[in-house]
C-alpha cells in the first residue's frame, strides 16, 4: 500500500449502521471517512454535505483536510488515463456510478477535515455524533497501534475487553432507540399539532437546520395524501372558499393550512399521528425535551 492510497478495509458497526473503514489518503494507516458516510450517519442528503463543505472550501486545506476524488478522476480522465483503482474505491465505499457520474464533487475528509465540518454544522446532535465518531471511529487505531507492543496474552485479554465494552454500548444505544420510540409512541391525541410540529422542527435540525423544516413537513403531507387517498390542496381551497362564503375575514382566510384541514376530519389526525411517529422512528428523533 502506497503512503497516501485509499483503500478500504472492512467495515464497522456505527450507530446501528455498518460504515465502511477507509485507510490511507493522509498518510500511512490513517482512517478517513467519505462524504457518502457522513451523509449516512447525521441522516442528510449528499449533495448537502458536500455543499458544506463546497461552499466553506477556503476553510479546508486540500490533502491535509480533504481530497477531491471527483477532481482526481477528471484530471486522470484529461490526461487519458483511466483511474480504475478509483472508481473500484467508490462502489466499495457504496456510491453507485449514477451518482459518481452527476457529481461535481466527491470529497473525502481526514479527522482534521471532519472536525472543521462539525465546526459549519454545529448542532447539538452533529457534535454529539462527532464524539462518538471519534471515539469509535477515529481513535480506535490507536488503541490497536498501542496494542502491538504487548504479548499476544495481554493482547486478547484487552480486545475481549474492548469488544465488551462495545456490546454494551450497542446494548445502550438499542436501549436509547427503545425509549425514543416509547416516546413517540406517546404523542398526545389531543396535543397532536404542538407535538407534531415538535417532530417535524427536530427531524429538521437532525438533517442538518431550520431550513429543512418545509421539506419534512410537505413530505409528511404527501405520505398522508398518499396512504389515505385525499387531496389536501383542494380541501385546503373549498375550506377557504366556505370561510368566504361565511363571512369570515380575509386575514383569517389566509392563516388557513393543510393542518386545519386535517383536524377537521378525525381520521386523518389518526392517520398524520401515526405517520409522524414512523418519520420520528425513521429519522431518529427523541420527544425527551418536548415539554
Amino acid at each position: 500500500m502506497k503512503e497516501n492510497e485509499l483503500v478500504v478495509k472492512g467495515r464497522q458497526e456505527f450507530m446501528g449502521r455498518e460504515i465502511p473503514v477507509v485507510l490511507g489518503g493522509f498518510g500511512e494507516g490513517k482512517k478517513c471517512v467519505s462524504d457518502k458516510t457522513i451523509a449516512e450517519i447525521h441522516g442528510m442528503r449528499e449533495p448537502d454535505v458536500r455543499r458544506r463543505i463546497t461552499d466553506n472550501i477556503k476553510r479546508f486545506k486540500e490533502s491535509i483536510d480533504f481530497i477531491d476524488i471527483k477532481q482526481r478522476i477528471l484530471l486522470t480522465d484529461t490526461l487519458g488515463v483511466h483511474e480504475t483503482h478509483t472508481l473500484e474505491l467508490l462502489q466499495n465505499l457504496g456510491y453507485a456510478k449514477q451518482s459518481i457520474t452527476q457529481a461535481e464533487h466527491i470529497y473525502i475528509l481526514s479527522e482534521r477535515g471532519y472536525a472543521k465540518l462539525i465546526k459549519i454544522m454545529d448542532t447539538d446532535l452533529a457534535w454529539d455524533i462527532h464524539d462518538r465518531l471519534m471515539d469509535e471511529y477515529f481513535q480506535l487505531r490507536e488503541e490497536r497501534k498501542s496494542l502491538e507492543n504487548l504479548s499476544p496474552q495481554l493482547q486478547f485479554l484487552i480486545n475481549v475487553e474492548l469488544e465488551q465494552k462495545r456490546q454494551a454500548e450497542k446494548l445502550e444505544e438499542v436501549d436509547r432507540k427503545v425509549d425514543s420510540i416509547k416516546e413517540v409512541i406517546a404523542l398526545r391525541p389531543n396535543a397532536w399539532r404542538k407535538d407534531t410540529g415538535v417532530i417535524i422542527n427536530k427531524i429538521a435540525y437532525s438533517l442538518g437546520g431550520a431550513e429543512h423544516i418545509r421539506a419534512v413537513r410537505e413530505e409528511s403531507y404527501k405520505i398522508l395524501e398518499e396512504r389515505m387517498h385525499v387531496a389536501l390542496g383542494i380541501r385546503l381551497t373549498n375550506k377557504k372558499k366556505t370561510y368566504a362564503m361565511n363571512g369570515v375575514c380575509k386575514s383569517k382566510i389566509d392563516k388557513l393550512n393543510q393542518l386545519d384541514v386535517i383536524a377537521d376530519d378525525p381520521k386523518l389526525i389518526e392517520g398524520y399521528i401515526a405517520i409522524i411517529k414512523e418519520m420520528a422512528v425513521k429519522y431518529g428523533v427523541s420527544l425527551e425535551e418536548r415539554r
